[in-house]
């Protein structure tokens, strides 16, 4: 672990495979996938439909379980965890944005960014607190009290956001995360993601648009299980 308490390496995915399936049906998703990611990079997954790709965020979101291969998630080794060990590991260990939000639409955004600490146990004044300074994070502190229907689709993803950091998670996963957006709200969303990713928020972000993607500091191009390229950015950051 490093001076900071988090490890030298958020993710080090060594050799994942996933198969599917057995016989003729077999399908092999992942071929063997490395992959480190260090504190406070911004990683931008791409490729085409059927390349692995979502395969290999379901193991890196611990959604799924590798068929073999190691994956150290900030410090902690993760490729066997099951049941009720593997769902606190992606409790305490990652915040998920999604491209449909995924909020309650009877809650208001304080309530929705609270949720995950009422999953953690936190007490309910702390579980405010810490909502409302998520929400800060995110600009939108003045929305607090306004449930989803109440609000524009650029603003429920930044509650969305709000939600995935307020349990202080040591990396975001954001699958494509300005699906669901205009242009312009798509540009605050990814304005908002430098602006966290600047303060040290460790961001993996899937995408197919090539302009997000280019916001990243690394594109990692995944096509027929394998990696085919990791490459530096080529856009510029401000």
């Amino acid at each position: 672990m490093s001076g900071n308490g988090r490890a030298a390496r958020v993710i080090e995915a060594k050799g994942l495979t996933k198969v599917y399936g057995k016989g003729e049906g077999r399908v092999e998703a992942l071929a063997g996938v490395s992959l480190d990611v260090a504190p406070g990079e911004w990683v931008s997954v791409v490729g085409p439909s059927g390349s692995g790709k979502s395969t290999l965020m379901n193991l890196l979101g611990l959604l799924d379980r590798p068929t073999s291969g190691r994956y150290v998630l900030d410090g902690r080794e993760v490729s066997g965890l099951r049941g009720g060990d593997l769902a606190r590991a992606r409790r305490e260990l990652i915040g998920f944005v999604f491209q449909s939000y995924n909020l309650l639409p009877r809650q208001s955004a304080r309530r929705n960014v609270e949720l995950p600490l009422v999953y953690a146990g936190v007490r309910g004044s702390e579980r405010k607190k810490r909502a409302l300074e998520a929400l800060e994070q995110v600009e939108l502190s003045d929305r607090a009290a306004h449930k989803p229907p109440e609000l524009s689709g650029g603003q429920k993803q930044r509650v969305a956001i709000a939600r995935a950091l307020v349990g202080r998670p040591a990396m975001l996963l954001a699958d494509e995360p300005t699906g669901n957006l205009d242009t312009k709200s798509g540009v605050g969303i990814l304005d908002l993601f430098g602006d966290l990713n600047a303060a040290g928020v460790t961001l993996i972000v899937v995408t197919h648009d090539p302009e997000v993607a280019d916001r990243g500091d690394r594109i990692v191009d995944i096509r027929d299980g394998l990696v085919f390229a990791d490459e530096r950015s080529g856009g510029v950051r401000e």
